[in-house]
């Protein structure tokens, strides 16, 4: 039976949402995981929670937009456990906004955060996962980064766009079976994403969709952990995890 008993998994944004979420099921599936976020209160609050559910977990304070936070949580993790087996590159912000807004701020924010956040995390990964022989980079996606873009996305989705490319990219450079990825792409989820969106409109009229129709995000976690099961000859390229009422 495939299993997650000992695999080690570093999750970033893992405060809530997709990410705690992630970090609590693969810890009950057996996983030992090393939670990051910019704050610290929150991912030490689910370590805990983890830990006196019999899991293993630790923290590490990251702002993915620094390479160096992720070079300090590859070595974080290595003088934890050993090695770092997963990264799962779950960060990820959405202050989207029509283009003729001009809110350059945001526009910057959403490359840092979505685009360079995910390079940062391959470039502090890719050498370890090289040392050790295996390694697997999971990037959580959007479905916004699929189809055609709707209005006020374009950005938001030109980012995600860019990070499958680079998964994509990645994959071909490691058919040596080395390095695994796995592009994620959530549609509708229940999380606080929209609290990242300053127009208030927006901002509301986002709430009530993932209202309307959001699933949970265990549903992400489940993925997460399906991809990451998988013998090490397999590798789950892209998975997509909407509500069924979804167009």
């Amino acid at each position: 039976m495939l299993s997650l008993h000992d695999k080690i998994v570093a999750i970033t944004g893992a405060s809530g949402g997709i990410g705690e979420a992630t970090a609590r099921l693969l810890a009950q599936r057996g996983a030992a995981i090393v939670l990051t976020a910019r704050r610290s209160d929150r991912i030490d609050a689910i370590a805990q929670d983890i830990r006196e559910e019999g899991g293993r977990a630790a923290t590490c304070v990251v702002d993915v937009t620094k390479a160096e936070d992720l070079e300090r949580l590859v070595s974080t993790t290595i003088d934890e456990y050993g090695r770092m087996d997963v990264l799962v590159n779950n960060a990820g912000i959405a202050p989207i906004s029509p283009l003729a807004d001009l809110d350059t701020e945001g526009w910057s924010a959403m490359i840092d955060v979505n685009l360079r956040g995910m390079l940062n995390a391959v470039a502090a990964a890719l050498p370890v996962f090289r040392e050790q022989g295996a390694g697997h980079l999971v990037s959580i996606v959007s479905m916004a980064g699929l189809h055609g873009v709707s209005p006020t996305m374009a950005v938001y989705a030109a980012t995600k766009n860019a990070v499958r490319t680079i998964h994509e990219g990645l994959r071909t450079e490691s058919t040596d079976g080395v390095v695994r990825t796995t592009a994620i792409s959530p549609g509708y989820i229940r999380t606080d994403l929209a609290d990242s969106m300053a127009d208030p409109r927006i901002r509301e009229q986002t709430r009530k969709t993932m209202d309307a129709m959001g699933i949970p995000p265990a549903a992400v976690a489940r993925a997460v952990a399906f991809a990451i099961e998988q013998p090490g000859d397999v590798e789950i390229g892209e998975i997509n995890v909407r509500p069924t009422v979804q167009a």
